[in-house]
């Protein structure tokens, strides 16, 4: 079996060019979770695709013939064409949000710098987005932390005209699937840069988002794995970095999880005391009180009782 690289690197105009080809034939897919997608996928009459969507949405195997030449042609020249034995592989996925078609890694996301994509995604920049809604200051300078896939940022880049976006990751190849989305999009004015949290770029920011890795990952895989206590350390670190770059009036808007122990929140707490000694007004709120379930057969999780998903608000007077 041909190993899976996280994201394409031979020719970005190739990539864009197969993504386009896709893109007018009305393809449109929802990124569902890797329990879902291996549920589904297992299904014995999913063995193989049999249609647009199951290969570029669902990673299955498909015959030579299943597409037309030239996409094949164009997969093959974007190098992401895999094949294994007789049967060939999309190297990526592509997920739908947002009136656009955003490029990941394809299923599964199991190399330690996939480029992830999921609800989670969709969750995050609906929080943003709703941000964005009720806030009265223009966005003029604004950044995503840990940007992946590029969602966040390239959504608010299309509602601030004028503003400067900067992506920044410190996985390479999901600052190439960033920049590939970005000019999907139409938004190829963002900056992209490899940065760890804050400490590649300058300056403060009047809008911060960040969807940080938040699980406790043995694998450390690096769009999963949160560390620290209870996977939440990521997270936290994005609070502190936040609290020193928020300019006058900025904001920050952080998705996680928490994982809940004994009723208590302590992800809540340490980010709420941050926030205190910041001088940030902050709101905080479970967008839902209990997901990834199945997280919590991990020894890692023994005191916790649930994993909650979280919206976090805070705002420099």
């Amino acid at each position: 079996m041909t190993r899976a690289i996280p994201f394409p690197d031979r020719d970005d105009d190739a990539l864009l060019a197969l993504i386009r080809a896709v893109r007018e034939t009305g393809y449109g897919f929802t990124t569902v979770t890797p329990a879902t997608h291996a549920r589904v996928n297992t299904r014995p009459a999913n063995a193989e695709a049999r249609a647009l969507r199951d290969v570029f949405g669902w990673s299955r195997l498909f015959r030579p013939g299943l597409l037309p030449d030239g996409l094949v042609g164009l997969m093959e020249a974007a190098g992401a064409l895999t094949r294994e034995g007789d049967l060939l592989r999309a190297g990526i996925r592509l997920s739908s949000l947002d009136g656009e078609l955003f490029a990941h890694s394809a299923y599964p996301p199991s190399a330690a710098d996939a480029v992830f994509f999921g609800p989670d995604t969709v969750r995050f920049v609906g929080a943003v987005l709703e941000h964005l809604a009720g806030r009265a200051r223009p966005v003029r300078r604004a950044i995503d932390i840990g940007c992946g896939s590029g969602a966040a940022g390239i959504t608010v880049a299309k509602r601030a005209s004028g503003a400067a976006v900067t992506l920044v990751d410190i996985n390479p190849a999901a600052l190439r699937a960033a920049g590939v989305n970005a000019r999907l999009a139409g938004t190829d004015g963002v900056d992209l840069r490899r940065s760890d949290l804050l400490c590649g770029v300058d300056g403060d920011f009047d809008l911060i988002v960040s969807n940080p890795p938040f699980m406790v990952d043995a694998a450390g895989r690096a769009y999963r794995h949160g560390g620290g206590p209870l996977g939440a350390g990521l997270s936290l670190k994005v609070v502190e970095a936040a609290a020193d770059r928020l300019a006058p009036g900025g904001s920050l808007v952080l998705f996680t999880g928490a994982a809940i122990v004994a009723g208590d929140d302590p992800f809540r707490e340490a980010a709420g005391e941050t926030c205190d000694r910041a001088g940030l007004d902050w709101t905080y709120r479970e967008f839902d009180p209990d997901a990834y379930g199945e997280e919590l057969d991990d020894p890692a999780y023994a005191a916790a009782e649930r994993i909650a998903l979280v919206v976090l608000t805070a705002t420099r007077p």
